[in-house]
């Protein structure tokens, strides 16, 4: 079934242009000036992924995520000027799913979208196995069918990529990862996508992982691979 798709930006330029490139890939692209309008047409229809500017006139695009999660759990993507971890922190904790820094690539908002929903698909398959799998790595432990991570037993929050990256390094301890392969099994990029989406993720979950005896190691002009963090480190 083809999905639907809403993106609210006050900026025609940027609304034409990401319309246009999910169109191409066969998405049903319904945009908005602001995000009233967005959410009036939410409210009459739902779609299967919102796309949110944070600054427009009218309510933001918090605010409209904020609404949206009130009744639905559909996948949102914030957009901002700024490259602020406030702004980031915020659209997370009000739900949002992921979040993209302008200027961006309308090539890799494309693939970014495709990836959430290849997620959606695998998140289903996984609830279908009933056998409960563990993996841990230190004081990590993952519960792969609810992906739920605990550290040193206490629940860590982690937004749906920055899990995922966890997940794929802990998988793959025994070696390093390169960034090309993470663009490629977490995001779904080609190796043709100019993207820090890695680099940025790998911080802020490093950010997270500050009391962790896991350490999210970086490989110099290479990728990234995990080790136990050393006394007095």
């Amino acid at each position: 079934m083809q999905k639907s798709i809403y993106i609210a930006d006050d900026e025609q330029s940027i609304r034409d242009v990401v319309k246009s490139f999910l169109e191409s890939e066969g998405y049903r692209v319904t945009a908005f000036p602001d995000g009233e309008k967005l959410l009036a047409a939410f409210n009459n229809q739902p779609c299967d992924l919102v796309i949110l500017d944070i600054m427009m006139p009218g309510r933001s695009g918090f605010e409209v995520c904020a609404e949206i999660r009130k009744c639905s759990t559909v996948p949102i993507i914030m957009l901002t000027a700024r490259d602020s971890d406030i702004d980031y922190a915020t659209g997370i904790n009000l739900g949002s799913d992921d979040y993209f820094t302008k200027p961006f690539s309308a090539m890799s908002l494309v693939m970014r979208v495709k990836a959430i929903f290849r997620r959606i698909e695998l998140d289903k398959n996984d609830h279908c196995n009933s056998a409960t799998r563990i993996i841990s790595y230190a004081d990590i432990q993952i519960n792969v069918n609810h992906k739920t991570v605990t550290l040193d037993g206490a629940a860590l929050e982690l937004t749906p990529y920055e899990y995922d990256l966890l997940y794929y390094l802990v998988e793959n301890q025994d070696r390093a990862v390169s960034r090309d392969e993470l663009l490629d099994k977490v995001w779904g990029y080609t190796c043709e996508v100019e993207t820090r989406a890695a680099d940025d993720t790998v911080r802020r979950l490093r950010k997270k992982l500050v009391s962790s005896k896991t350490v999210v190691d970086t490989v110099w002009g290479y990728g990234f691979r995990l080790k136990e963090r050393e006394v007095g480190e």
